[in-house]
């Protein structure tokens, strides 16, 4: 018999396949990263530049982020 533990689980997995199709599906930069933000002109930490295709520094993008998602 399944209970309601069960259908929550099941639940929960399905929402989680979703989430990380839709990560998959969100296009990834691609190319060198710049080494100065297009946004402030301030350092782009070399941890960060290892991702490729970064443009701006992490206040920037999070700004950046924020204004996409209104």
């Amino acid at each position: 018999m399944v209970d309601w533990g069960d259908r929550a689980q099941a639940s929960e997995e399905l929402e989680l396949e979703r989430a990380l199709k839709a990560q998959r599906l969100v296009a990834k930069p691609a190319g060198p990263s710049l080494t100065l933000c297009i946004r402030c002109g301030g350092a782009i930490p070399p941890k960060r530049q290892v991702l490729g295709g970064i443009t701006r520094c992490m206040p920037c993008q999070s700004t950046f982020e924020q204004g996409n998602r209104r």
